[in-house]
C-alpha cells in the first residue's frame, strides 16, 4: 500500500492485528487485518482520506489475492439487482477500479475528485465551522 498510494496512508496509523470472529463463516479461526487509528497524534484531519485508504486495501487483496471473494451477492436495502458494495458506494466504478489490474490510484483518483469538489462547494454555506 505504501509502495502505491503512500499519500493515501496520511492521517493515520495502521495496526496490524489478528483476531478470531466468534460467529458467521469464519468463527474460530485466526484471521489478520489491521486497525485503523486515528485518535493518536498521527491523525490529520486534513489528511485522512478513510474511503481511499478502503479502496486501496481492496485494491492490494485484489492484486495479491485475486481468487479472494471480495463481492458478496445478496440483496441489499431492498434492490437485489446490484452488488451491495455497488448500492453503497452510489455505482460500480469503485469495484470496477478494483478489479481492473491495468487501473491506478491516479485513476480513481481523477474519477472521485470532480464529485468530492462539487460536494465541498455545494456544503460550503452550511458549515457552522471553517475548517
Amino acid at each position: 500500500m505504501q509502495k502505491r498510494a503512500p499519500e493515501w496512508l496520511r492521517g493515520c496509523r495502521l495496526r496490524p492485528c489478528t483476531f478470531e470472529p466468534t460467529f458467521h463463516k469464519h468463527v474460530g479461526m485466526r484471521c489478520a487485518g489491521y486497525q485503523i487509528h486515528v485518535e493518536d497524534a498521527s491523525y490529520d484531519h486534513h489528511g485522512f482520506r478513510p474511503w481511499r485508504l478502503v479502496a486501496l486495501t481492496l485494491k492490494v487483496l485484489r492484486r495479491i489475492r485475486p481468487d479472494y471473494p471480495i463481492w458478496r451477492d445478496f440483496p441489499y436495502e431492498y434492490v437485489s439487482n446490484r452488488l451491495a458494495f455497488d448500492v453503497i458506494n452510489g455505482s460500480d466504478l469503485l469495484r470496477r477500479w478494483v478489479d481492473d489490474r491495468k487501473t491506478t490510484p491516479a485513476d480513481l483518483e481523477a474519477m472521485a475528485a470532480p464529485d468530492e469538489a462539487a460536494w465541498q462547494a455545494e456544503r460550503r454555506d452550511f458549515l457552522l465551522y471553517e475548517e
